[in-house]
């Protein structure tokens, strides 16, 4: 899960990388702090993005979630600059 962030202009790009178990899933990702975001479809290849621009800032609270028809898989993650890791899961 990588988050590119251009500060100045108060926006996020999301990237997941090739998960299979994700291909074709609707893609939501938003963010608590603006009550907005993006929704993309996954690859099927399950990797998706990077996605359009929505706001964030570093520090926001953004939950993913990968929904497929027969389960919904969601993570709330802080959002920092680059590639985000176990550290980064909101508390």
């Amino acid at each position: 899960m990588t988050f590119e962030v251009n500060a100045d202009a108060g926006e996020a790009r999301f990237s997941y990388s090739p998960a299979s178990f994700f291909g074709g899933a609707a893609v939501y990702v938003y963010n608590r702090r603006t009550g907005s975001g993006v929704i993309d479809t996954a690859r099927p290849d399950g990797s998706v993005g990077p996605t359009l621009p929505f706001p964030a800032a570093l520090g926001d609270s953004v939950i993913v979630s990968f929904a497929k028809e027969e389960q919904t898989v969601s993570t709330c993650i802080v959002v920092r600059q680059g590639r985000q890791s176990q550290s980064d899961i909101c508390r």
